[in-house]
């Protein structure tokens, strides 16, 4: 079975790299780029994991991961928050919220983020 992944990121520059390297790697991926869209694809597939960028227009990732989190159909989806917002304070409040795993973009490339999405499957 394909697992699924839901990429909730803004940049072009990341969807493109993630989604090409996800394709590769066997995973079905799709991706928002705002929260709108985000909810959109939830109502229509629950995803394994969601990858989630806190920095995101209008509504930002914390407001997405609590709205996941309050909803009995998509809280057991493991949520990894993607972010460049690496600061002690930042980690802790993606794991107090529910967050399964909290990633710094900056730390990994995308072969890593892969990887540790692979394994976290298995």
């Amino acid at each position: 079975m394909t697992k699924s992944i839901l990429l909730i990121e803004d940049d072009p520059f990341l969807i493109d790299i993630y989604s090409q390297k996800f394709k590769k790697s066997g995973f079905d991926i799709r991706v928002a780029d705002n929260a709108v869209k985000a909810f959109q694809l939830l109502e229509e597939k629950i995803p394994e994991i969601i990858l989630l960028d806190i920095v995101l227009p209008q509504t930002d990732g914390w407001s997405i991961l609590k709205k996941i989190r309050a909803n009995k159909d998509w809280s057991n989806c493991q949520v990894i928050v993607f972010s460049n917002l690496g600061q002690k304070e930042e980690v802790e409040k993606g794991l107090a919220l529910g967050a399964n795993k909290y990633l710094i973009k900056s730390q990994h490339t995308p072969s890593e983020i892969v990887s540790q999405i692979s394994k976290m499957l298995e």
